[in-house]
């Protein structure tokens, strides 16, 4: 047997085409949501309801392939995004991890001061700096801002709270908040953790994997590395304990397999506690499958986050539909880039959704 990592958006592409052509994969994997459920909708996922043991999986992650009531997926493992920080930097100017927005802008001004990049970034393929986005709108207009929007029952996507959300970016930026040239750096081939392993960076806003990633490729720097969660923006509706994060990886059969008998075998196979203890105990992955204890010190911070969690906000790209979250991504870059106001973004975003979203 041959195995091929493809990076995460090569992936994606690779899927969509061969879904496209009828020639996909017997069992591939997802994020769930919006990207997961396209397919769902053109007929190309088996359903799963009553093929696998629903009861084995968290149920905040086997909603992510939940739809019409329906299974169309069971996951694997979970994420959540914390601020991932270097210890040693951090005592050596004597500085303590944010509970305020503000704590972390004097954290910046410092960092700054001694020549040190506050916060690392690549963000070429636009999925990173949309974190920055998605809590900046929570930790103002509280939890229900996305669900709102996305489900067309509230507060919309140009909502006064996802401009400020985009001049609260842009001011980072001016601020010289993060690496000179970020846009055009490459996340998957780890330019931005390399400035945090040199010391030239002290923190990154990352998923979980961030610390499979750290211990794989820089063991040394293991030792340093600390997190924190997204602090709350003084006077806006968001606690500090909501997090944003999302399900990954989500299995599935395509409803096209010759072997669907054998294919949700492999499934279920692959999401069994037994694999998923392992999965938390070499990756620190947070996991989707009950019953898992976690003994690394850095899963069990990353469980106790999400455990704690008042809230998960699910990744926009991810929940939304897939002409919608790629104008998300693109907006964010933009903002990011500062070739495009806060309004301006907002406005697409709300005009894209009137066309792509039903109520």
């Amino acid at each position: 047997m041959e195995v091929v990592q493809i990076p995460n958006d090569p992936y994606k592409t690779k899927l969509s085409v061969a879904m496209g052509g009828g020639n996909p994969p017997d069992v591939f994997h997802s994020w769930g949501g919006g990207w997961l459920k396209q397919f769902v909708s053109a007929n190309q996922v088996l359903d799963l309801t009553g093929k696998i043991n629903a009861d084995t999986y968290v149920p905040a992650a086997l909603g992510a392939a939940t739809f019409n009531n329906k299974i169309y997926g069971a996951p694997l493992a979970m994420s959540v995004v914390p601020f991932f920080y270097n210890k040693e930097i951090f005592a050596k100017y004597n500085l303590q991890p944010p509970k305020t927005y503000d704590d972390l802008l004097k954290i910046i001004d410092t960092l700054k001061k001694e020549n040190i990049i506050p916060i690392a970034m690549a963000n070429k393929t636009k999925w990173p700096s949309a974190f920055y986005l998605m809590y900046f709108a929570e930790k103002l207009a509280g939890p229900q801002i996305f669900n709102e929007a996305f489900e067309r029952t509230g507060r919309t996507f140009d909502d006064e709270a996802y401009v400020k959300a985009g001049e609260m970016i842009q001011d980072l930026v001016k601020r010289g908040a993060f690496n000179p040239g970020f846009n055009g750096l490459q996340y998957d081939t780890g330019q931005s953790r390399q400035l945090l392993y040199t010391g030239k960076a002290a923190m990154e806003l990352q998923t979980a994997s961030y610390v499979n990633n750290v211990t794989n490729e820089s063991p040394d720097f293991a030792k340093k590395l600390g997190m924190f969660p997204f602090p709350e923006v003084t006077g806006g509706k968001g606690n500090i304990s909501n997090v944003v994060g999302g399900v990954s990886p989500v299995l599935s059969v395509s409803s096209k397999t010759k072997y669907p008998e054998l294919a949700i075998e492999l499934v279920k196979a692959l999401t069994t506690q037994e694999l998923a203890q392992q999965l938390a105990d070499q990756t620190s992955a947070l996991s989707a499958v009950k019953g898992v204890k976690y003994n690394d010190p850095f899963a069990q911070q990353l469980n106790e986050m999400l455990s704690n969690a008042g809230y998960l906000q699910t990744f926009y790209d991810q929940t939304l539909p897939p002409e919608l979250a790629e104008l998300h991504k693109d907006t964010t870059q933009a903002l990011f880039g500062q070739s495009m106001t806060p309004a301006e973004a907002a406005k697409q975003m709300e005009a894209k959704a009137k066309e792509v979203l039903k109520k």
